[in-house]
C-alpha cells in the first residue's frame, strides 16, 4: 500500500488574515514564512510551479488555476537576519479566498507545489487537517515534513481526500488481476457478486468480533479489486482509441466516473447487509415507506413498520451513504414513523456546522471506529460506531 510521502514531502498551513485575503483591503501578494519552512523550501530564492485550488463545502464551490510561488529571504543581503516570504501572483483562487480561510501549501516530490484554500469551517478543511496530521495554528504558519506518524498508509479514506485535492492515487495490485479475471472474465460483474468475492478473498471472513474493522477491511479490499479490474478493462479500451471523436471519449469517461461512484454506494450496502445477517438482526432493505421512499435498512422489517400496533420504540431506520456532504437530509424523510434516524457513512471529518444540524434534526451519525479520529473531540462524544449501532438494534429485538 502506498504512503502519503509518495505524494507530498511536507506541508505548511495557516489562517488567512484580512490583509492576505481581502483584495479590497490590501494588494499584498505575500505570506510571511517561518524558519521551519526552510526544511521544505530551502534557503535560496526559488520559483515553483504551483497548482492553486479552492475548495468550499460542495462540488460547486471548487476552483482551480495554475501559477507559481516564489520563496525568498527578504533580508538575503543581511547575513545576520532572515525574513522569509512566499510571493504569489494574482489568480482566481486567491481572489476567491476570504479572511480566516485555511491556506495549505504542500510540497510535492517533483518540487512542484499544491496551494489549497479551504473554506473556513468546511468539512474538507477538517479532512485535510486530519490527512496531514497537522494542527491549525491560526494566522502563523505551522510546517511539518511527511514522516513518522504523518506518513500514513493511503487507504480508502486517504484516497478520497487526496481525490478532493486533485490527486488520484494509483492502486497497483496486479497480483490480484489473474484471480479476478478467472472468476469474472473481462467484464464488470454485479456489485453483490463482487462484494461477496471481496469478503471471501480479504483474509477476514467474519464480522462477529469487530464489525467496524470488518467493514473498512472489506471496503478497502473491494475497492482495490475493482480498481485492478477497471485498470485492465479501461486500459484495453483506451488502446483502441476513439477515432478523434471527443464526444465519444467524454461519454466513455463519464461512464467510468459514474460506475465508480455508484458501485461504492452499493458495496457499502452489500457489506452492511452481510454484517447484519451475521449478527442475527432482522431487517428489510430498499422497501417502500411513505411517499415512495426507500430507506436502505429498516429494522425489524417493513411489515412491522406498516403495522400500526407495532411500537415505534421497536423500529430503527438506517441510511447508508459512502459520502455524505449535504445529502444526509435525504434520510430524514424516509421513515416518518421513526422520529430518530440513523445514518452510516464513510465520510471523514464532517464539519461541526453539519453535525450540529444533524443533531438538531434527530439524525444519529454512525461511523466505523477508524474514522472517529477524523472528527473533533466534541463531535466524537455524540458519534457512535457500528458495533454500538448493532447493540442498540439487538436490544430492541431482544437478541
Amino acid at each position: 500500500m502506498k504512503r502519503l510521502s509518495e505524494y507530498f514531502e511536507g506541508v505548511a498551513v495557516k489562517r488567512l488574515s484580512a490583509v492576505e485575503a481581502d483584495t479590497d483591503t490590501s494588494n499584498q501578494h505575500e505570506f510571511n514564512g517561518i524558519k521551519s519552512m526552510v526544511t521544505l523550501l530551502g534557503t535560496k530564492r526559488v520559483t515553483m510551479n504551483t497548482d492553486f485550488l479552492y475548495l468550499g463545502e460542495g462540488e460547486d464551490e471548487t476552483l482551480e488555476s495554475e501559477g507559481f510561488l516564489t520563496w525568498y529571504d527578504a533580508r538575503e543581503k543581511n547575513p545576520k537576519r532572515t525574513e522569509y516570504r512566499l510571493y504569489f501572483p494574482t489568480n482566481p483562487v486567491m481572489e476567491l479566498a476570504a479572511s480566516d480561510d485555511l491556506l495549505v501549501v504542500a510540497k510535492r516530490p517533483d518540487n512542484e507545489v499544491l496551494l489549497v484554500v479551504l473554506r473556513s469551517g468546511s468539512t474538507v478543511e477538517q479532512q485535510v487537517l486530519w490527512l496531514f496530521g497537522i494542527i491549525d495554528s491560526g494566522q502563523k504558519f505551522a510546517a511539518e515534513t511527511i514522516g513518522g506518524k504523518r506518513n500514513r498508509e493511503v487507504g480508502y479514506v486517504e484516497r478520497r481526500i487526496l481525490g478532493l485535492l486533485g490527486i488520484v492515487p494509483e492502486i497497483d495490485e496486479s497480483v490480484w488481476l489473474e484471480m479476478v479475471l478467472d472468476r469474472f472474465g473481462e467484464s464488470f460483474p454485479k456489485t453483490v457478486l463482487f462484494s461477496s468475492f471481496a469478503r471471501e478473498t480479504s483474509g477476514l471472513t467474519s464480522s462477529l468480533k469487530d464489525p467496524d474493522n470488518a467493514l473498512i477491511t472489506w471496503i478497502n479490499h473491494e475497492e482495490m479489486l475493482f480498481r485492478t479490474l477497471e485498470k485492465h478493462i479501461v486500459g484495453k479500451r483506451l488502446k483502441l482509441g476513439f477515432e478523434d471523436n471527443v464526444d465519444t471519449f467524454l461519454k466513455y469517461s463519464l461512464s467510468v466516473q459514474n460506475r465508480r461512484k455508484s458501485r461504492m454506494g452499493y458495496a457499502l450496502e452489500n457489506h452492511l447487509n452481510a454484517i447484519f445477517l451475521e449478527h442475527g438482526l432482522q431487517f428489510s432493505t430498499q422497501v417502500i415507506t411513505e411517499q415512495n421512499s426507500r430507506p436502505d435498512f429498516l429494522f425489524p422489517g417493513i411489515s412491522e413498520y406498516h403495522d400500526p400496533d407495532f411500537p415505534v420504540a421497536g423500529l430503527t431506520v438506517l441510511g447508508a451513504k459512502s459520502s455524505c456532504k449535504e445529502r444526509w437530509n435525504q434520510v430524514l424523510v424516509e421513515a416518518n414513523r421513526i422520529p430518530e434516524k440513523h445514518l452510516l457513512t464513510l465520510e471523514p471529518g464532517i464539519s461541526p456546522r453539519q453535525t450540529i444540524k444533524m443533531q438538531e434534526k434527530k439524525l444519529q451519525l454512525v461511523l466505523p471506529s477508524s474514522l472517529h479520529p477524523t472528527y473533533l473531540p466534541e463531535q466524537r462524544k455524540w458519534i457512535i460506531n457500528l458495533q454500538e449501532f448493532i447493540d442498540r438494534v439487538k436490544d430492541k429485538q431482544g437478541n
